[in-house]
């Protein structure tokens, strides 16, 4: 079997309250109160160059690696918006799913890119999600791409939306003790629809925080 990025579906019962998983069709179907009110889509600018995983599209907090070893590919082929703090939410979220990875191939939920990264729910859901790696024997190879981002804010300027599809059909998991790839072939299991809300955090010049995680399994619109 291939293992999904981000088992979703392994951390439902211990992250019900973090999590918003669609119910049949692929539409979003989110209410208002899952959406930042008041902000507007992020404009459209000239679509930036995907960014390898090792390699983070901001300043990172000193001393803090988010890099990943080269089997394990994130690929973040998005616009990027006009708005300065909608761009910096945007890459952090970007580091901020670095870091799990980081923590999946680290085999620890103590990894300082994580903590960096990530508070309150968005913590425990990295947490949740490194913990049901390393529980199963698992460790990551392959290309896993984000796209179709788009950024909202809040009408106080602390919190920005980061929306974006991942597809991980050529994403697998990777057995710990056999180096056994495990894989299966493409399905709609291929592709999530994430939501991530960001923060800004108060001390920190520049630095965006994952605050909570909402997820769309089967996601048809990502297609």
């Amino acid at each position: 079997m291939k293992r999904r990025p981000l088992p979703v579906a392994a951390a439902l019962a211990a992250t019900a309250a973090l999590l918003l998983t669609a119910c049949g069709s692929g539409d979003d179907k989110s209410s208002d109160k899952d959406k930042i009110a008041g902000a507007d889509q992020a404009a459209e600018t000239p679509k930036e160059s995907a960014s390898p995983s090792g390699a983070p599209a901001a300043d990172k907090p000193d001393g803090v690696d988010v890099s990943l070893p080269k089997d394990m590919d994130l690929v973040f082929d998005w616009d990027k918006p006009k708005d300065k703090n909608e761009a910096a939410a945007m890459d952090d979220a970007a580091n901020y799913l670095r870091a799990i990875y980081r923590g999946v191939d680290k085999r620890t939920t103590k990894d300082a890119a994580v903590s960096a990264y990530s508070t309150g729910d968005g913590l425990h859901y990295a947490n949740t999600q490194i913990d049901a790696w390393i529980d199963g024997g698992w460790t990551a190879t392959g290309t896993l791409r984000h796209y179709d981002a788009t950024t909202r804010s809040a009408p106080n300027g602390k919190s920005v939306e980061v929306a974006f599809c991942a597809d991980s059909g050529k994403f697998f998991g990777k057995e710990i003790k056999t180096q056994k790839t495990l894989k299966t072939k493409p399905s709609i299991e291929d592709f999530d629809y994430f939501k991530i809300v960001m923060v800004k955090f108060p001390t920190g010049e520049g630095l965006w925080q994952a605050s909570k995680v909402f997820v769309e399994t089967k996601a048809e619109k990502c297609q």
